[in-house]
C-alpha cells in the first residue's frame, strides 16, 4: 500500500513514518512537507535511500502538486497543520491557510479521486472540560484560533463525505509526547531547560491537566483506523492518562536527578484551557485498539532520547531561529526579554 503522508518532517508526522517503514514491508511512504517550523529532515535520514521512502517538499494548497501525488498514492494521512496555541494567537493566518484552505484542496482533489482520507484532528476542538469526557458526538467549542481551525476543517470533511461522498475519516488525539518533538512543546522544552538547570516556566500555576499519549500508540491507532475504521466516522483516542503540568514537571526532573523545584510561576497566556479529556471506547470496542506504553515507561524513554541525541536539537534551535526572524519580532522578543531577565535574577540568586 502506498500512503501520502502530509506533513511528515513533523513530530508525529515522522514518528508515524518511521512506524510504518520499520513495521509494514508491504507499505510505502510519499511524505510532502513545507519544511516550515517544526519540520526536521535529520528524524528520517535512516530512509533517504530508501526504495519505500520518497520525499516531496510542497504545500498542500498546492493543487496541482496535490493532485499529481494523490493520483500515485492509495490513501492520504493528513497530518499537515499548523498546530501551538501560541503562535495561532500571535498570528492566525497560517492556521486558516493550512488547516481550512490545506483540507478544501485534499476534499476537492477526493471529489475525482476515490481514495481514503485519515485527517488528524485534536481533542482541543471539544475545549476545555471541567469534568467530561467527550466522545465522538460532544459539542465543539474551540478557544483558540488553531482549534478554531481544525474544528472548521472537521465540519468541511463531514460536509464533503455527505454531499461528494468522500471516503474520509477522522481522528482526533489527546497530547502526544515521546522523541523528536519540537524543542517548543511543554516536554521537551522542561528536558532542555532542566539540562541547563534553567527554571522551567509553568503557566496557570502549573494545574492545567492534559491526557498523555505516548506517540507510538497513537501511530497504531492510526493504522487501525486506516484499515478498518468506517467511511465517515470520527475515532477518539487517548490513553486515560490525566496528569496536570507540574506532576509533569516534577516528574522530568526526578528522573533528570534535578531539583524537583526547579520551576516558575509565569503568566497565564490568553485562551488558555484548563482540562482536555477525551472518551476513546468507540476506537477501543470497534477497532480492539489500547494503549501499550504506560505512562512511567514512556516519560523515560523520552528524557533518554533527548538527552543522547544533541545533533537533533541543534536542527531544531535553528529551525526556532528562523521563525524568531520571520513571526517573532515583538511577541515572542517580549517574552524572551523577560525570561532572560528571569534567569539571569535566578543564576544570581543561586550562585
Amino acid at each position: 500500500m502506498k500512503l501520502l503522508v502530509t506533513g511528515g518532517l513533523g513530530f508525529i508526522g515522522t514518528n508515524f513514518i518511521i512506524h510504518i517503514l520499520n513495521n509494514y514491508q508491504d507499505h510505502s511512504i510519499v511524505n510532502i512537507d513545507a519544511e516550515l517550523i517544526g519540520s526536521n529532515h535529520k528524524s528520517l535520514s535512516n530512509f533517504e535511500n530508501s526504495n519505500n521512502y520518497k520525499f516531496v517538499k510542497g504545500n498542500i494548497t498546492d493543487r496541482v502538486l496535490m493532485e499529481k501525488l494523490i493520483n500515485e498514492c492509495d490513501a492520504i494521512i493528513n497530518f499537515a497543520a499548523e498546530s501551538h496555541v501560541d503562535r495561532s494567537i500571535l498570528n492566525a493566518k497560517p492556521f486558516i491557510d493550512s488547516n481550512i484552505i490545506g483540507v478544501f484542496t485534499i476534499l476537492e482533489i477526493l471529489k475525482n479521486q476515490k481514495k481514503r482520507l485519515v485527517h488528524i484532528s485534536t481533542d482541543e476542538v471539544f475545549g476545555s472540560l471541567e469534568t467530561d469526557s467527550a466522545d465522538e458526538n460532544y459539542r465543539f467549542n474551540p478557544s483558540s484560533p488553531y482549534s478554531a481551525s481544525k474544528a472548521s476543517s472537521e465540519l468541511l470533511i463531514n460536509s464533503y463525505v455527505v454531499t461528494h461522498d468522500i471516503d474520509a475519516v477522522i481522528t482526533r488525539c489527546t497530547n502526544n509526547y515521546g522523541p523528536q518533538q519540537f524543542l517548543e512543546k511543554l516536554i521537551p522544552k522542561a528536558i532542555i531547560l532542566a539540562a541547563h538547570n534553567i527554571p522551567v516556566p509553568v503557566y496557570n500555576g502549573g494545574k492545567g491537566i492534559r491526557d498523555w499519549i505516548f506517540v507510538d500508540d497513537h501511530c497504531n491507532a492510526i493504522m487501525k483506523v486506516l484499515h478498518k475504521g468506517k467511511k465517515g466516522e470520527s475515532y477518539n483516542i487517548s490513553a486515560s492518562n490525566e496528569i496536570d503540568v507540574l506532576t509533569i514537571i516534577k516528574q522530568i526532573l526526578s528522573i533528570m536527578n534535578k531539583d524537583i523545584s526547579n520551576y516558575e510561576l509565569s503568566e497565564d497566556r490568553p485562551g488558555h484551557d484548563f482540562r482536555y479529556s477525551l472518551d476513546s471506547s468507540k476506537i477501543r470496542k470497534e477497532l480492539n485498539w489500547s494503549p501499550e506504553v504506560s505512562f512511567e515507561e514512556g516519560i523515560k524513554t523520552t528524557v533518554e532520547w533527548y538527552l543522547k541525541n544533541q545533533e537533533h536539537m541543534k536542527a531544531y534551535r535553528l529551525k526556532m531561529k528562523e521563525y524568531m526572524k520571520e513571526y517573532g519580532k515583538k511577541y515572542y522578543q517580549e517574552n524572551i526579554e523577560a525570561t532572560k531577565a528571569r534567569h539571569k535574577q535566578w543564576r544570581l540568586e543561586n550562585k
